[in-house]
């Protein structure tokens, strides 16, 4: 017998939206002049802290300016910003649908990611293609990030739905392990047809539609 839900929480990198793509790291690196390997590494070390506002995006990149060598300027700032924003922006079309599809047909959907500043200001005001969801949790509002329980009590407050009705959808498996230790039910998300193997007979939920 499928199991009966309330709601679905979405995170939003790799799950709502397409992985990041090379040509963008290539050109966040070239902003620094430095190779793409060194900047990736860079960019990771502390994207934790500035997804949970504890580091301005000056500091942030400017940071990642001192670890390749160089200094930091209001235009690289500025160009690294609006390339890292983009390379977060590309659409997961199927998923963008199905996150429609289940709040269209009566389940409560919500997002909760670890996002700095920049970019979810980026995507309040110029992308289009995100649908409408009931709740949204965001590190840089709520000053704590994924994985401390903090995030995901403020998530499933907002929205409405207690733990055992709800599944959370998120591409880390760190992040997987905290929601159930709340009593979420989860799924390690890798791509669209994953879910849709995984899911269907299960819940009572529409289907990602693949293919």
């Amino acid at each position: 017998m499928p199991i009966r839900l309330k709601g679905v929480i979405f995170d939003y990198g790799n799950v709502l939206c397409a992985r990041q793509q090379r040509a963008d790291v290539e050109a966040m690196a070239a902003v620094f002049d430095a190779p793409a390997a060194a900047f990736e590494q860079a960019y990771w070390v502390r994207r934790d802290v500035f997804d949970a506002a504890a580091l301005t995006p000056e500091e942030y990149w400017g940071e990642i300016a001192r670890a390749l060598g160089r200094g930091l300027d209001e235009r690289m700032l500025a160009d690294a910003t609006a390339i890292d924003n983009r390379s977060w922006s590309h659409p997961s079309q199927v998923m963008a649908q199905w996150a429609t599809a289940i709040r269209g047909a009566g389940l409560r959907t919500a997002i909760l990611s670890n996002m700095p500043i920049t970019l979810r200001m980026h995507l309040d005001d110029q992308v289009k293609w995100l649908p409408e969801f009931d709740h949204r949790t965001f590190s840089c509002d709520v000053k704590v990030a994924k994985p401390r329980p903090e995030i995901f009590e403020h998530c499933i407050a907002g929205l409405g739905t207690a733990p055992e009705e709800t599944i959370f959808l998120d591409d880390r498996e760190e992040n997987i392990r905290a929601a159930a230790a709340m009593g979420w039910r989860t799924l390690l998300f890798h791509d669209a047809e994953q879910a849709q193997r995984e899911l269907a007979g299960k819940f009572e939920l529409p289907l990602p539609i693949v293919g």
